[in-house]
Order: structure tokens, then C-alpha cells, then sequence
């Protein structure tokens, strides 16, 4: 995740939804290059240009000198099924694009969205049930390791199953402010710090005015 210096990762019109510089895109592609799929929610899918793909070719080879498929897997999440089928993601189709619902979705967005994806999975009544839903990646599709691109609610329910094992956090020379933008953690939060998930920094590298983190869950 990428972040203001005040913690958001968008404005609170959510018409600038990026704050990172050429060297943090860099380091989110390096990082996609690592994993057998790249998740993201809908509404950062539909934010822009994205495919959640591994980049240009260097990339790819990366991938490939690792042992991994030239091209990862594509998960979005979209808990009510809003996920409009004319995003830039279903434009290419590179590798297969999975997507995680709940049984909040309508049947008819249900239809509509397995038209266009290669596979739609309900876990969960209200609320996606992550760990069935990983556990179906594993075995469905051979995920061993994901990298998750937000948003903040999506984070927010993998942070909250203790499903993270690393978070890499890059903290942008911004100040945008707006109680309405969004954290890289909204939803329904930690009742209390005694049950927050807590971290350890093990690596920090500063780059021009950005400075890239790395964390590591406190029990690892």
C-alpha cells in the first residue's frame, strides 16, 4: 500500500487515487512479480487503468526465472457484486480473473459477472469469509502466495483474520486530509489495541522524499 504522510490512500472524492512515484509503481510491480496472484477490491479496480497484470516483459521474466507462471492470477473481491462488467480489467485477457462475493450478490449480478470472469465464488453471508475463500484459492487455483492491493475494507477483513503476514508501506510526501478519504484499514476496525494486529519493521529504505517500509506480523 501506498499512503500519504497523513494516512490516506485517496482523497475523500476518490478522484486521486494514487500517491506513489515512478519508483513506488517499481516496487508494486516487483512485488507482483513474487506472487501466484495479485487481489484488489472493486472499487480499486474501477479507479483507473488497472489489470492487477506483472508489467512489462522484464517482469514476466522475473516471474518465469522464478518458476512461476509468466502471468499471475487476477482476484477482486466484490462483497455485493457492484463490480462493473465494462472495467479496464475484463479488457485483458491475459490470465484467468477470479472474483470473491458474498451471498449479498443478486442473482442477476451473479449471472452477469460469471459471463465475463473465469470463475465467481460465495463465501460468506454479509461478509466474505476469507479464510474459506484462500483456502479455495490454494486448492482451486494453486495460490501459494498473494499479494493484496486494498482497498482499505478489503484490508481491513484480512488484517482482522490475522491472514497477513507482511505488509509493504510506502508513505508518500502528501498531506491530503478529509475525514472521508480512506486508510489503508477502514471497515470495522479493532475494538481496542489489545486486539489490534500488532507489526514489526524489518526493513525501511528511503527513496527521494518517499520513504518504502516493511513489516512483518509481531508473531512471525
Amino acid at each position: 500500500m501506498a499512503m500519504s504522510a497523513d494516512g490516506k490512500i485517496a482523497t475523500a472524492n476518490r478522484r486521486i487515487a494514487s500517491f506513489g512515484s515512478a519508483t513506488d509503481h517499481e516496487h508494486l510491480l516487483a512485488l507482483r512479480a513474487t506472487a501466484d496472484a495479485v487481489l484488489a477490491g472493486a472499487r480499486t479496480v474501477e479507479s483507473g487503468a488497472i489489470d492487477l497484470g506483472p508489467g512489462p516483459r522484464r517482469f514476466r521474466q522475473l516471474r518465469l526465472r522464478r518458476g512461476l507462471a509468466e502471468y499471475n492470477l487476477r482476484v477482486v473481491v466484490s462483497g455485493s457484486g457492484s463490480l462493473s462488467t465494462r472495467a479496464h480489467l475484463f479488457r485483458k485477457r491475459f490470465s484467468p480473473i477470479l472474483i470473491l462475493t458474498t451471498e449479498r450478490i443478486e442473482p442477476e449480478r451473479l449471472a452477469r459477472l460469471r459471463r465475463v470472469a473465469d470463475a465467481v465464488e460465495v463465501f460468506g453471508k454479509e461478509e466474505l469469509d476469507w479464510p474459506a475463500a484462500l483456502r479455495w484459492l490454494h486448492r482451486a487455483w494453486g495460490v501459494r502466495r498473494l499479494v493484496c492491493e486494498g482497498g482499505g475494507q478489503v484490508n481491513d477483513g484480512l488484517f482482522r483474520a490475522r491472514l497477513v503476514d507482511e505488509l509493504y508501506l510506502t508513505i508518500c510526501p502528501w498531506i491530503v486530509g478529509g475525514r472521508a478519504a480512506p486508510t489503508i484499514c477502514d471497515g470495522l476496525g479493532f475494538p481496542g489495541l489489545a486486539e489490534a494486529l500488532a507489526l514489526r519493521c524489518v526493513r525501511r529504505q528511503r527513496v527521494g522524499d518517499e520513504l518504502f517500509l516493511r513489516f512483518l506480523r509481531a508473531d512471525l
